[in-house]
């Protein structure tokens, strides 16, 4: 008789198991996205306000993998331009520093998603939530400065005396981020949404923008790195004092670590078959 009850409440759990996971693959999708926006910083050139610089285009895409109507894992690869200028602050002491640099981030990034509300692209009553998401990032940049049209990349002329008796090692290319932000989606229909997000990238690097520390020595620049690391390090437009060399004087603001953000619109569409057009709760 123990042995009966045993068995039937084995299969009653059995049974129950198969709409448990009937429910779970019914939630999970998997869909490919395809950006396009824009992105900012903050450092030397803009310590603090957001939404600010002169805007360049940025695309990337994304491969998603939902989990079920709460969460979800991204990987992504996207492409942003920094562009920044001294000139354009309101700073009177950055505008006569007046530097500028341009950057072009590569980012490969992972992260969780976790929806407000329950949400199945195509579903027809989950057509929009908000979400979060946050995880970890790699990326490669090279900030460049113009001179008469011509760009030149500026980590190996060490502008503030990286690789020359002045300074220290030259800094990476390379670092890890995390990445963190908020955004919103809206389904177009059966299979296809639209993304909107805004994030953030927390680094370890104050040299986005070629600015950190202190002016190196103008003759070392010259004699050592050459006279484009010279012309590229100092461009002051009134230097201070009576002094013509500005070795040691304040250049940034040193031990403060520059962020960026990204923010785009994002085209996407399942790419596994639907479930089904019931789009039962």
């Amino acid at each position: 008789m123990n042995f009966s009850i045993r068995l039937l409440s084995l299969v009653c759990f059995l049974a129950c198991l198969g709409p448990i996971s009937a429910q779970r693959k019914f939630e999970q999708s998997k869909t490919l996205g395809f950006t396009l926006g824009t992105g900012y910083y903050l450092g030397e050139m803009n310590p603090t306000s957001h939404l600010k610089g002169r805007f360049q285009p940025g695309y990337g895409g994304f491969l998603r993998f939902n989990v079920n109507r709460r969460f979800g894992v991204r990987a992504a690869l996207n492409r942003t331009t920094l562009l920044y200028y001294d000139s354009d602050s309101n700073d009177p002491w950055l505008v006569n520093r007046n530097l500028h640099f341009r950057n072009n981030i590569t980012e490969g990034s992972v992260v969780a998603e976790f929806n407000y509300s329950r949400y199945q692209i195509g579903n027809t009553k989950d057509r929009f939530a908000a979400f979060l998401f946050a995880g970890l990032s790699l990326y490669s940049h090279m900030p460049q400065a113009e001179i008469d049209g011509i760009w030149y990349e500026l980590q190996p002329l060490g502008t503030e005396g990286q690789g020359t008796s002045d300074g220290g090692e030259r800094y990476a290319t390379t670092g890890f981020a995390v990445p963190f932000g908020f955004g919103f989606k809206l389904n177009l229909g059966h299979f296809s949404a639209l993304n909107f997000e805004w994030g953030m990238r927390r680094t370890w690097t104050d040299h986005l923008d070629d600015v950190s520390g202190l002016y190196a020595s103008l003759a070392v620049l010259e004699e050592e790195a050459g006279p484009l690391s010279e012309m590229l390090s100092e461009s002051q437009i009134q230097r201070e004092g009576s002094l013509e060399d500005p070795d040691g004087q304040m250049r940034g603001y040193g031990g403060l670590d520059d962020r960026f953000a990204v923010m785009n619109v994002s085209f996407t569409f399942r790419i596994d078959k639907s479930p089904t057009t019931c789009w039962n709760r």
